[in-house]
């Protein structure tokens, strides 16, 4: 183990130190040769001057609010210089500095740095009091060789000495302190060492008292004085300690106070959806800039106190508005910015003993003038808002938003170095990112790291990736784990609002069934945790409902899965619509061959139904919750209300789109859907220079029929005859109702000759078929053919129309005189109708 610790010094402080305890050693090495040399009265007297400093540095008197502390031994040091010269008063000083450090820290590195400082001191001291005391005695002209000095002749030096040595000893302890933490010198001496000069005049008065008394009237009665000695060091001491106690009782109210005051704006950061941790981190981040440009200890104190409370105006900005899932508007970016002047004037009631109502003020302030509410310029902007700014924007744009996610390190350091000289002071720019490691190096040890949010197909997860409004319930620490789970239910309420809103407001958002679904179940896993999810939709003519919509684990295995009312949980759902949670998930998995190692324990499924139509039904299911409890429920009801209400009109939305785009009688595209894909097939063929074919079809003798059977089955002569042609086609291929009994069909990739084979394959099969009407009597048609290619015979549907129809009427013309032919052929009129077969040469 490293047995000088210097962790917490920095390079400035460390090089001080050591230099520092360099001069030192030297110090104390010159002051004991020259000891070497002392007489045995001499080495009688340093040991007793020793041995009283020791007992007096034995119990130091720590002074309030300072890293210093002051003993009675400054009296046995100036004693030493006026008996027995600098090397005594060096030794003297190095032992009562050493033992003093002893009591007061358990480092071995302040046991060495203290007493070398003060064998520096006393040195310079030491010789400066020679100094002063030889030019006293020639001015005053009292200079007798070996003569014990008198009052008159050692008071002036020794407050020389004194001034000297209080100089001396509070500028080396303050430089070290304030290098270490990287603060201002003067600052810091100012604060902590200023007033302790009375110790060093004091113990100088002492001295002269005790050395003039013992070369007047001798040892013995120096010794009665030692009771009273004591009694004035003790009382010093009680006065001390009483004032370390009331400074403990100030600093006690202050930490209540300043933990009062983080509560609250922890229970603001809670309030907002888009920040975790926000103001703690910025604490950090501005207390350690005030320390590093040096600022005092009041304007830190309001630095911690503003980073913890520059929002606090956002009381009064809606809550959609704060959370809003994009860019606000003019008027809501308008009602945004009065959250600094709110701010400020909820806090000016609170007469904080620093100025934070600035800094809540103007932390939007910016440095070319632009910024609200007052529009300062530069260094009118008060130093604190400055650095809040900084702070504020660094760590705003690392956290992940609705409308983007958040920046790297290295993105946001880039962002405020292109802000400079125009958002932000130029110099808090480079300062903060100089200190950056430093601080995040501190954020770390307190656990504020930024955390993301997840984005990907697993946000639903239970932990830790999807956020978990009602936890299960467990064991909380006393205390902070108990504040934790006050500050979670604050920021559950406003998610649950702020969910529920966001719901409502995207379930608007879209008619198409697939997305509505999809929002439901991303919805879902903002509220509730599970590992799947399952959305039925039910189809009243086929009496069951398909899963249409499942994520998570064994999604795959559930997708297109069909239930029927009644069977398993979700079926009873189905069934009795009313939602189900106490029942375990096992009996909706019957028969169903789940992924190995699955194994869920709790599940809830809920109807979806509008009015009385039934639309469906939602499963979640989980592996970790023993059981979904009431809040999850009542969630859950909440979304499926919603989500009910936007299946419903999608479901519409979707019907009337399909019969905007579909032939009610025979259920095939119609004349405005056919449009559609002939422009997307004429896209495609311009892209890849591939033609298609348009083929006209018209049917034979459908008139005779209408006339003879009736429009009843004229339609049901037309829904057969679609199908016939609708067989002979490929999957890809495109076939609509035009109008009557005319059909279009849209092909692909034929040559002449195919498509030729095609019309000849469809004229057989229609021909093959008749339809019985009633006994033995059949319907039959025929059907005439006629095809035009894209780009040869026209580029728009109206012109490939009418080069198709005038190929097909070619086409009829030659079936009527066929017809014509065999009929002179056979001398037969055409049958009537009554015996079976039709045939007629009639034109439709």
């Amino acid at each position: 183990m490293k047995l000088i610790d210097l962790y917490d010094y920095n390079r400035g402080s460390r090089r001080y130190w050591y230099a520092m305890v360099l001069a030192g050693g030297f110090a104390a090495t010159w002051a004991a040769y020259r000891c070497l040399s002392f007489s045995p009265m001499q080495w009688a007297e340093l040991v007793g001057l020793l041995c009283f400093a020791v007992i007096a540095s034995w119990r130091p008197i720590r002074i309030p609010n300072t890293c210093a502390s002051v003993t009675a031994g400054d009296t046995f040091i100036f004693l030493a210089l006026l008996f027995l010269g600098i090397p005594a008063a060096v030794l003297i000083g190095t032992v009562d500095s050493f033992i003093s450090s002893r009591r007061t820290s358990q480092r071995v590195a302040s046991w060495i740095i203290a007493p070398s400082m003060m064998a520096v001191t006393i040195f310079i001291t030491g010789h400066a009091f020679s100094f002063a005391q030889g030019a006293y005695s020639q001015v005053v002209g009292t200079n007798t060789p070996n003569a014990p000095l008198g009052f008159s002749q050692i008071i002036a030096p020794l407050a020389v000495a004194a001034m000297i040595q209080y100089l001396l000893n509070s500028v080396s302890i303050a430089t070290l302190f304030a290098l270490r933490r990287r603060q201002s010198i003067w600052r810091f001496w100012h604060d902590g060492y200023l007033w302790t000069s009375w110790s060093f005049f004091a113990a100088a008065i002492a001295a002269a008292v005790i050395y003039a008394s013992i070369t007047r009237f001798g040892f013995q009665y120096v010794l009665l004085s030692a009771p009273f000695i004591a009694a004035t060091f003790f009382t010093y001491k009680i006065y001390f300690e009483r004032v370390n106690a009331k400074t403990r009782e100030a600093s006690e109210a202050c930490r209540l106070h300043l933990a009062t005051v983080e509560a609250l704006a922890t229970a603001i950061d809670a309030k907002d959806q888009t920040t975790h941790c926000h103001v703690r981190r910025m604490e950090v981040y501005a207390a350690g800039m005030g320390q590093v440009l040096g600022l005092s200890d009041a304007e830190i104190a309001a630095l911690k106190a503003g980073a913890l409370l520059h929002d606090i105006g956002k009381l009064a900005v809606p809550d959609h508005i704060l959370n809003k899932p994009g860019g606000l508007t003019p008027a809501e970016f308008e009602k945004m910015k009065v959250h600094t002047t709110v701010g400020a004037q909820i806090l000016s009631r609170v007469n904080f003993p620093y100025p934070v109502v600035p800094i809540v003020r103007h932390h939007h302030e910016q440095w070319n003038g632009l910024g609200y509410p007052d529009g300062l310029k530069g260094e009118q902007i008060p130093i604190t808002a400055r650095i809040m700014s900084v702070v504020d924007c660094f760590d705003s744009v690392r956290e992940d938003r609705p409308f983007r996610p958040g920046m790297v390190r290295e993105e946001a350091v880039a962002l405020l170095r292109r802000g400079a000289r125009t958002l932000f002071d130029p110099n808090i720019v480079e300062l903060f990112v100089a200190n950056l490691p430093r601080f995040e190096a501190e954020i770390a040890v307190r656990g504020l790291e930024q955390t993301a949010l997840s984005t990907d197909g697993a946000a639903f997860r239970p932990e830790p990736i999807a956020p978990r409004l009602f936890p299960e319930a467990s064991p909380a620490a006393p205390e902070d784990g108990a504040s934790s789970m006050a500050y979670d239910q604050i920021r559950n309420a406003h998610r649950e609002v702020y969910a529920l809103y966001e719901i409502a407001s995207t379930f608007g958002s879209s008619l198409k069934i697939e997305d509505t679904l999809a929002i439901l179940v991303d919805k879902v896993a903002h509220i509730v945790p599970f590992d799947t999810c399952v959305v039925y939709v039910y189809d009243e003519i086929k009496g069951y409902a398909t899963s249409t919509h499942a994520v998570g684990r064994n999604a795959e295995i559930l997708r297109s899965r069909c239930v029927a009312p009644g069977e398993g949980v979700t079926g009873f759902v189905l069934a009795n619509r009313q939602p189900v949670h106490r029942i375990h998930p096992s009996l909706d998995f019957v028969g169903v061959g789940l992924e190995p190692g699955t194994q869920y324990r709790s599940m809830v499924s809920l109807p979806l139904f509008k009015d009385e139509r039934l639309l469906g039904a939602l499963s979640v299911y989980s592996s970790e919750l023993s059981e979904y409890n009431d809040d999850h429920m009542r969630l859950l009801e909440t979304v499926t209300r919603l989500a009910s209400d936007a299946l419903a009109n999608a479901m519409h939305h979707a019907q009337a789109e399909s019969n905007a785009l579909t032939d009610p009688l025979t259920g095939l595209p119609n004349a405005r859907c056919m449009q559609v894909r002939f422009d997307e097939e004429a896209s495609r063929a311009r892209r890849t220079n591939q033609p298609f074919q348009v083929v006209m079809l018209d049917l034979d003798h459908f008139k005779q029929v209408n006339d003879t059977f009736g429009h009843k089955i004229g339609d049901k002569m037309l829904r057969e005859v679609a199908s016939i042609i609708h067989a002979q086609l490929r999957e890809y291929d495109f076939l609509a109702r035009y109008a009557g009994d005319e059909f279009v069909a849209i092909v692909q990739d034929l040559d002449g000759p195919q498509v030729q084979e095609l019309n000849e394959r469809i004229e057989a099969a229609v021909s093959k078929f008749s339809l019985q009407v009633r006994g033995e009597r059949r319907a039959q048609v025929g059907i005439s053919l006629g095809s035009a290619t894209y780009g040869q015979d026209g580029e728009t549907l109206d012109q490939l129309l009418m080069a198709a129809d005038q190929a097909m009427y070619l086409a009829k013309s030659a079936h009527k005189r066929s017809e014509a032919d065999q009929a002179a052929a056979r001398k037969e009129s055409p049958m009537d109708l009554s015996t079976g077969n039709l045939v007629t040469v009639s034109i439709n």
